[in-house]
């Protein structure tokens, strides 16, 4: 996997809000070029360059500035940089976006040097295979990280109750009543979550939501993903379907507990922009356990 490909594909998504369009983006930018992903939540747009297209691009647009390519590249990762972040300030730079048939073009509108500096990203459709690896794949990891995190809840809150089961028949009483709760029925909780908060839960919206309350697992998971592509590199083994989450292992063997998670690879490059299930445990009633805290 080539550097600008990896490092994308381990950027967190920004939202952005450009006159009317909503968009959600990510950039990745070195010495050799830049490769940046924009998305509507109808198309995903994509664009990868080299030294050499930066510096045929920089003639065309800035016609009084001259200065290697690596400086045009480190311009525009000052400029991006606070806007996947969200900490533009005011005047620095102007964005615009323009439709052009099937194509999609950034427009940037900056200074350099005392002078104008002009640029602009033209970013075409995405291969379906570039919008998996970014969307679709990264996107089924979550989904069955999450549902393992929720099977791993399921089996804490049950455990709590048996705990709490145990201090009732050790003869504890409640103190505040208000703090009484009903045994953990997991069914009627996913039957109850279904009608009453799937439809706020699952709502997209302009994609903003998935930026503001999920990077850390995409994160989590696409860096999960390069990792284990650089093993199977590493050994020649073709990689397998099971490897487009960080738990699909886990999920295939429920009865395993895992004691140690992998660790995570932090990007070559500043980003621009940009335990397994656990076992059912039975309380053993023969030890009494000392009466502390709700209880007395």
């Amino acid at each position: 996997m080539e550097e600008l490909e990896r490092g994308l594909l381990m950027q967190p998504w920004a939202w952005l809000q450009l006159d009317q369009n909503s968009l959600l983006a990510k950039a990745y930018i070195t010495k050799q070029g830049y490769a940046l992903l924009v998305s509507d939540l109808q198309h995903v747009w994509h664009e990868q360059v080299d030294t050499s297209v930066v510096s045929q691009r920089a003639k065309e647009l800035n016609k009084r500035l001259t200065a290697p390519p690596e400086a045009f590249l480190c311009h525009l990762d000052d400029l991006l940089l606070p806007l996947l972040k969200d900490t533009a300030g005011p005047g620095k730079a102007t964005f615009s976006c323009d439709r052009v048939a099937e194509a999609l073009v950034l427009r940037v509108r900056s200074e350099l040097s005392g002078l104008p500096f002009y640029w602009n990203f033209h970013c075409i459709l995405a291969s379906p295979s570039l919008v998996s690896q970014h969307l679709v794949r990264p996107l089924m990891g979550m989904s069955l990280a999450l549902q393992c995190q929720a099977r791993e809840l399921a089996t804490l809150l049950h455990m709590k109750d048996l705990e709490i089961q145990d201090y009732q028949e050790s003869g504890a009483v409640l103190s505040r009543d208000r703090l009484k709760t009903e045994p953990f029925e997991e069914n009627s909780f996913l039957e109850r979550f279904m009608v009453e908060k799937l439809p706020e839960a699952c709502s997209v919206g302009d994609g903003r939501p998935f930026v503001m309350n999920l990077q850390n697992l995409y994160l989590a998971v696409t860096r999960r993903e390069v990792q284990l592509r650089q093993q199977h590199q590493g050994t020649g083994e073709p990689q397998t379907s099971s490897s487009a989450s960080p738990q699909g292992q886990l999920l295939n063997q429920p009865e395993e507990p895992d004691s140690s998670a992998p660790s995570l690879p932090a990007p070559e490059k500043k980003p621009t922009g940009t335990s397994g299930p656990m076992q059912r445990l039975q309380l053993s009633k023969a030890k009494r356990k000392k009466l502390r805290g709700l209880f007395s």
